[in-house]
């Protein structure tokens, strides 16, 4: 094998000595990729960063060495290193928005990052300039003059950061998490992409991600790290085949379940039929109507009583404007029966009284969760607006069972604030709020994306396990297949607001009809 990089007993420690990078060793092979998996907080990125000495400033190399070109760069000076930047070793990050700036045009970003390295004029700058668009497939902003990073797609803001990133044709590209912002299909995009380039370039790829989909597809080696250390190494073949670490099996058993069928029952918990939604766009001084936005278009399915449907569909889809819709939370056309009501026909003092029957789960539990109220207060909220006249002993033995079935412990948790928890923790809290007023139906709105791959499995078993205990019916919503396929017994594709595909899962899983659904389930494991 020959080493472009070998990283050698590498330690790094944050304020007060706590080391969070714990004498790792990593080699990095000319011309393959090298991925770098696990969780937050693992170390991964701290490790990959320090090869150009990107560290947080309370963040200090306590001990190692990174040898390239017979060099250990952390020896090198600060004017070395900026010459190693953006040339030899280049970097893409996760969020392209931040990493762009907003002030200036893509062209000029790029043109500056080759006249930084190389000793040539601004036309010759700019025709690279236009070179590079084209390889990284921004044809349609080539002709533009002026383009923001701000008018873009993230998908187009992700190709932009690449064609910055190998303007100088640089021998290793460092891609931290380059496609976790971003939907299955235009990630399947960038993915190919960078191997097309990375052929072409014949450069090596240190790539980090916690997605074990992205790294078998990507990886050439893989390094597993947890609580920063390497806890095994080895060909991409031999991880995902022959796992020795438990650590190890257990990531790749997370993302390679299916759910065991369950018995179901045929009571019907909530019908859709021939449901629109539209949002009017409105132009001129009095703001008429002109058009509309038809973010879900003639949507029908049926949930039962037990029963898990999953919705699956990248941003923009229609995923949230239906459950909105579902919620009676936006106006929508169609038939929404819940208790063999129509929605769309009740008033709100109705609804008001049914919105117990149907509970939700937001995305990022942090953001959902109010900083000024305590668990008890959160939690029982739903209580006080529904069952005004409940008693505080009532209410305490409610919290309590629901926490437990959370698997929370009433008396640790009871006082603290969202702030004092883990994300798992919080999420949990927020599964507990939607449930202690017994709901029919419960919405999961992304309730796992936000999570780590551990922690989500434990969410999607805890949401499984009382689905059963309850007899609930879950509506859950997602952009990843591998998660919907864990937990759904029917699976309903979403796309530019029409199904493009439904049925049970394994019909979906095994037998895809459509194009864009065989592309979704390549992209799991």
């Amino acid at each position: 094998m020959n080493k472009l990089i070998t990283i050698k007993d590498l330690c790094i420690a944050f304020d007060k000595n706590k080391e969070v990078v714990k004498n790792v060793n990593i080699e990095i092979v000319k011309g393959k990729t090298t991925a770098i998996v696990g969780e937050s907080g693992s170390g991964k990125t701290l490790s990959a960063l320090s090869i150009l000495k990107l560290l947080p400033s309370s963040a200090k190399i306590k001990k190692g060495e990174i040898i390239y070109n017979n060099k250990n760069i952390l020896n090198l000076s600060n004017g070395e290193i900026q010459k190693l930047r953006g040339n030899k070793i280049s970097t893409i990050f996760q969020e392209p928005m931040s990493s762009l700036n907003p002030l200036h045009t893509i062209n000029k970003q790029i043109s500056e990052i080759i006249l930084t390295h190389k000793k040539i004029n601004k036309k010759d700058a700019y025709r690279k300039t236009l070179s590079l668009l084209h390889e990284v497939g921004l044809e349609d902003i080539v002709n533009r003059p002026k383009v923001y990073p701000y008018e873009l797609s993230g998908g187009q803001r992700q190709r932009a950061m690449i064609a910055m990133s190998i303007a100088n044709s640089p021998e290793l590209l460092i891609a931290d998490e380059p496609t976790t912002a971003l939907d299955v299909t235009v990630q399947l995009q960038i993915l190919d992409l960078l191997k097309q380039l990375q052929d072409k370039l014949e450069m090596s790829m240190l790539f980090i991600s916690h997605d074990l989909s992205v790294v078998k597809k990507m990886a050439d080696y893989v390094y597993v790290m947890k609580e920063g250390i390497v806890i095994e190494n080895d060909t991409k073949d031999k991880i995902f085949n022959e796992p020795k670490n438990d650590y190890t099996k257990k990531l790749i058993l997370s993302h390679s379940k299916i759910k065991i069928k369950t018995k179901l029952n045929k009571k019907e918990v909530l019908s859709i039929k021939n449901l629109n939604v539209w949002y009017p766009i409105k132009k001129g001084l009095f703001k008429k109507t002109v058009d509309y936005v038809k973010a879900v278009k003639d949507f029908s399915f049926i949930l039962n009583e037990g029963e898990c449907v999953g919705i699956v569909g990248e941003s923009g889809s229609g995923k949230t404007s239906l459950i909105l819709a579902i919620l009676k939370l936006v106006k929508s056309q169609g038939i929404i029966r819940i208790n063999n009501r129509n929605l769309n026909l009740l008033n709100n003092n109705k609804i008001l009284k049914l919105r117990k029957d149907i509970q939700i789960v937001f995305q990022d539990p942090f953001s959902s969760l109010s900083p000024r109220m305590n668990v008890e207060q959160i939690i029982s909220e739903g209580l006080n607006i529904h069952f005004p006249n409940i008693s505080e002993n009532e209410k305490t033995k409610k919290l309590r069972n629901i926490l437990f079935k959370v698997g929370l412990d009433y008396d640790d948790c009871i006082n603290k604030y969202p702030h004092e928890f883990s994300g798992g923790q919080r999420q949990r809290i927020a599964i507990a709020r939607a449930l202690i007023l017994e709901p029919k139906i419960l919405v999961l709105d992304e309730p796992t994306s936000a999570l780590d791959v551990t922690i989500q499995n434990q969410i999607i078993e805890l949401l499984i396990k009382l689905q059963i205990e309850l007899n609930l019916s879950l509506i859950f919503i997602s952009h990843d297949i591998g998660v919907i396929r864990s937990i759904s017994d029917k699976i309903v594709v979403l796309r530019s607001g029409i199904i493009v595909e439904s049925g049970t899962s394994k019909e979906v899983l095994d037998k895809p009809i459509s194009e864009y659904t065989r592309n979704l389930v390549s992209s799991v494991i």
